[in-house]
């Protein structure tokens, strides 16, 4: 039996569906058994790059613990998260847990310090952008198949992976578009001022579940901050408190996931309520409507967005800001920093494939294949890397 002779199950009315898909640039014909969604995100899973995310950390550094969260185990989280609301509202699963998914591909090693310490270098380049990167990896850098470059995901996946936190351009742009999105879209129109599926923007905002929520257990396993610290913020206090009440006596390393477990079901019942409140409140009843709409449907609720913006700023203080974190994260940067100048200003240093990309050193082309190179590395690979060009205690080796 065909997947087209097969009963589908009934979807929101503004769902995306899968059946009516814009399809993919190079043409491909369709899977017996799995729909387009269903494809692009086992290409995800198989993609190197998603591989690597293992190695690359959101806070803490690959050696400081094992338990603390990667980007690989975060984006299963996401996906999660991102499946549960979907299921709920009668979205489209397979979509929104392969945006969950492939929402980090684009990062560098080092989190957020490596990102930024890559923009910086890359400033006079044009800048370095974690969604386009993840663009550029999925059209162009990741090379598994013989008839085209990149994994050829279809227009939704595309689209839900640079515009998942609003449109790239016109009046409702939370941000302008890069050199290299704006260049994708010419041949592939992602219609970056409109906004994108309903499925892409449950992906963010179970990106920002997922994250708060996994934060606050590993800054209490890092020791970052305590329990009672937790106590005196609005919602997060509350939910700790009655978690604690209910189970009198018991050690707190167990009480602990019980209060987070309900701290993200209150979340995903809020954003829940919240979209079927925004849906029916603007007349919402095509997936095309979403786009057009004026402002994102996905979001919290405003007494809960407030409540996280305080969790926000306790977790940007205690943890992000704590010495330890800010150590790691200034030797992250100048690592990043030394391996880029180093590699633009010469790049016989580099791999031969990577080296094949490179103009002269300086040029413009050069800075853009030396910026692939290092976003695509894992923390480890980047402190490696690091120690062969400056270390005096490591001499070259064969790779």
């Amino acid at each position: 039996m065909s997947l087209n002779s097969k009963p589908r199950p009934a979807l929101a009315p503004y769902a995306a569906d899968w059946a009516q898909s814009r399809g993919r640039l190079h043409k491909e014909p369709e899977s017996a058994t799995r729909t387009p969604f269903q494809r692009d995100r086992d290409r995800i899973i198989h993609a190197a790059a998603f591989r690597r995310l293992k190695h690359k950390t959101q806070v803490f550094v690959f050696h400081e613990g094992d338990h603390f969260r990667t980007r690989l185990t975060h984006s299963l989280e996401v996906a999660q998260i991102a499946r549960s609301i979907a299921r709920t509202l009668g979205l489209d699963e397979d979509l929104a847990e392969t945006l969950a998914l492939s929402h980090d591909l684009g990062h560098t090693c080092f989190g957020h310090a490596g990102e930024d310490a890559l923009d910086a270098c890359m400033a006079p380049f044009g800048g370095f952008d974690h969604n386009a990167q993840a663009l550029k990896i999925v059209t162009e850098l990741e090379q598994r198949y013989p008839r085209f470059n990149g994994l050829n995901l279809t227009w939704e996946t595309l689209e839900g992976l640079v515009k998942h936190n609003g449109p790239l351009g016109g009046p409702h742009a939370t941000r302008k578009a890069g050199e290299f999105i704006r260049a994708y879209s010419v041949r592939h129109d992602l219609e970056l001022e409109r906004f994108a599926s309903i499925e892409a923007q449950v992906a963010a905002i179970s990106d920002d579940i997922a994250y708060n929520n996994h934060d606050i257990d590993d800054g209490l396993r890092a020791g970052l901050f305590s329990v009672d610290d937790l106590m005196a913020l609005p919602l997060v206090g509350d939910l700790f408190r009655s978690a604690f009440d209910r189970f009198p006596g018991v050690e707190a390393d167990r009480v602990v996931p019980e209060a987070i477990r309900d701290l993200i079901g209150l979340m995903v019942a809020d954003v829940v309520g919240e979209v079927r409140r925004r849906t029916a409140a603007a007349g919402i009843s095509s997936a095309e409507a979403v786009r057009a709409h004026n402002s994102q449907i996905a979001g919290f609720s405003d007494g809960l967005a407030r409540d996280i913006g305080v969790l926000r700023q306790f977790l940007f203080d205690r943890m992000y800001r704590h010495h330890r974190v800010w150590r790691m994260a200034t030797k992250a940067k100048r690592t990043v920093t030394e391996l880029f100048g180093a590699f633009v200003e010469d790049p016989r240093l580099l791999p031969e494939e990577w080296r094949s990309q490179c103009s002269k050193p300086g040029e413009t082309q050069t800075a853009k294949a030396v910026a692939d190179y290092i976003a695509g590395m894992t923390d480890r690979y980047a402190l490696v890397e690091h120690r062969r060009l400056f270390g005096m205690d490591l001499w070259p080796q064969a790779e």
